[in-house]
């Protein structure tokens, strides 16, 4: 297991497959920029199944136990499970998981289950039709985002997690109907707070709705208490209701920051490795894959890049004078 400058450890793999997807979401991919004009990757930019498989098996024997795949919207790419197909073969990993906007879920639920998949985080910011359809930026409605938990249900997902990024002004107001919404059906909310990933998304510290907050709006009608991670480097303060019916979780990547447990590699579409989610640069595997070099050259880039690793961004977020510029966006390497 090969450690970084902290002393951390390199245990959970996030694999974005594509940079597109069928939502514009404005604190990820706001639709004024990301037009019908935008050019985003071409197939030939991509790694290929086969060169994410290789990747990831390097990875494995590196440490990592953990594989997620993202986007973008991972579902979006063609044939994805092939890919879940390849993953899930390899000796080695112990758990497999996406995270999707679950638009396309319930067409691909059943053959995602078939192809390995170990488990489901779905994205759904509200329950409330209006407001969703605002922040996914399509005017789309949530009607098939249900229709893809459903699904997922019933082929033994649970509990599934539910993510929710909270901005203020936004769908601070939905919080309670969403904890109280799932909480009824045995799954797990993870409010998330609204971060500064990128440089597009017109973040602003006035905009966060801090996890003190969120705690207090769930706990003055469905009371919580606070529970310990279920492992190191878990990114969600966890919380159990006082009834013994279910958890949340909230991410509080702002307030609350946990640089100090990262154990988490990021692998973006066209094969750039990033350290961590708020960095502005990151390192090329693409021209060294297709050049023809072995896995051990591979594996030396890797331990050089985690070995070098110092990354603290949400604990120096206060303490910066000049906001950091031209980080790479979320929807490039997954939240």
């Amino acid at each position: 297991m090969i450690k970084d400058k902290f002393n951390r450890s390199f245990k959970d793999l996030r694999v974005s497959v594509t940079d597109r997807c069928n939502f514009r979401c404005s604190y990820c991919m706001p639709a004024e920029i990301y037009g019908d004009r935008y050019q985003f990757l071409s197939r030939k930019d991509l790694l290929s199944f086969e060169e994410i498989t290789r990747l990831v098996r390097i990875c494995v024997g590196l440490g990592s136990e953990k594989i997620r795949l993202t986007g973008g919207e991972p579902l979006v790419r063609s044939d994805i499970e092939e890919l879940i197909s390849l993953l899930s073969s390899i000796n080695g990993v112990k758990d497999l998981a996406m995270t999707t906007n679950g638009y396309m879920l319930a067409e691909k639920a059943d053959v995602l289950k078939a192809a390995g998949l170990d488990r489901l985080t779905i994205s759904l910011d509200t329950l409330d039709e209006d407001v969703f359809k605002e922040m996914n930026g399509r005017n789309f409605s949530n009607k098939k985002i249900f229709a893809g938990i459903d699904a997922a249900e019933r082929l033994g997902y649970k509990p599934i997690k539910i993510n929710a990024v909270v901005k203020r002004a936004v769908n601070e107001h939905t919080i309670l109907d969403l904890a109280r919404y799932f909480k009824e059906r045995g799954h797990i909310v993870r409010f998330i707070e609204f971060m500064d990933v990128g440089t597009i998304n017109k973040w602003n510290l006035d905009q966060v709705v801090s996890a003190a907050e969120i705690f207090e709006i769930i706990n003055s009608e469905l009371p919580i208490e606070p529970v310990e991670s279920n492992y190191p480097g878990e990114v969600a303060l966890r919380y159990r209701y006082s009834d013994g019916s279910g958890e949340i979780g909230i991410i509080a990547s702002v307030t609350k920051p946990f640089c100090g447990n990262c154990t988490r590699l990021r692998l973006s579409p066209e094969g750039t490795i990033y350290t961590c989610l708020f960095s502005n640069a990151g390192i090329d595997l693409k021209e060294p894959l297709r050049s023809g070099v072995s896995d051990e050259d591979i594996i030396r880039i890797i331990n050089g890049v985690w070995g070098s690793r110092e990354d603290t961004y949400s604990e120096d977020r206060a303490y910066l004078s000049v906001p950091v510029k031209d980080k790479v966006e979320m929807y490039h390497i997954g939240g």
